[in-house]
């Protein structure tokens, strides 16, 4: 594979490369998109680096290390970036027919969800629900990413999961859509599993 975006894209359809411990260097998709995705026993790098920086400062057989503080840590200064945070990375099929939620289209990007989402995405979309919201926007590689948020008086009511549901729906037709969250997120990893997402690896991107 010669680009992120058919690894993504591969990934989705649930075809995933060998689990044979390799460690791949790939161009970064834009100047925005650097990082680390980690498949089962499989990495990718996608940065301005070379293959020979990349294996001098990876242990020999350490299936973890290239998503292992050392090597972020190596990656942070020879690119004058840090790393957000290392991701559980999950995707999910689009679904037919309108959300099953109420939801209002919201121009609104003054809300710190929404300036996160416009640093890291483009072609942003935000719905507003009774308790919170969800974010479409195209992220790595191009990649249809969603994220959500509920206020924290919904929470515990079901409505992470809902809403994660309902951006199945508003993805264009055909695309899948990824999602990331932090492990330790418990609450939102559940809503992810219980609304068909289905974990595929780990992320970390270093941002500007």
């Amino acid at each position: 594979m010669s680009d992120l975006a058919g690894v993504l894209a591969d990934a989705a359809r649930g075809v995933f490369p060998p689990p044979d411990g390799t460690v791949r260097v790939l161009p970064p998709p834009s100047a925005r998109d650097t990082g680390v995705i980690a498949l089962t026993a499989c990495s990718f790098v996608f940065a301005d680096v070379s293959e020979e920086w990349v294996r001098e400062r990876l242990p020999a057989g350490d299936l973890s290390a290239p998503l292992n503080p050392p090597f972020l840590r190596a990656l942070e200064e020879r690119l004058g970036r840090r790393v957000n945070n290392v991701d559980m990375l999950t995707v999910a099929g689009p679904l037919a027919g309108p959300p099953p939620l109420a939801l209002d289209e919201s121009t609104d990007r003054d809300q710190s969800r929404v300036r996160r989402a416009l640093h890291h995405r483009d072609d942003v979309r935000v719905w507003q629900a009774q308790g919170g919201m969800v974010l479409l926007g195209r992220g790595v590689a191009g990649r249809w990413e969603m994220a959500l948020e509920v206020d924290e008086a919904a929470r515990g009511t079901g409505l992470g999961r809902r809403l994660a549901v309902a951006a199945r729906h508003l993805v264009p037709a055909g695309e899948p859509l990824w999602a990331q969250v932090a492990p330790g997120n418990a609450a939102s990893v559940r809503a992810l599993l219980a609304a068909g997402y289905r974990p595929v690896g780990a992320e970390a991107l270093l941002t500007a």
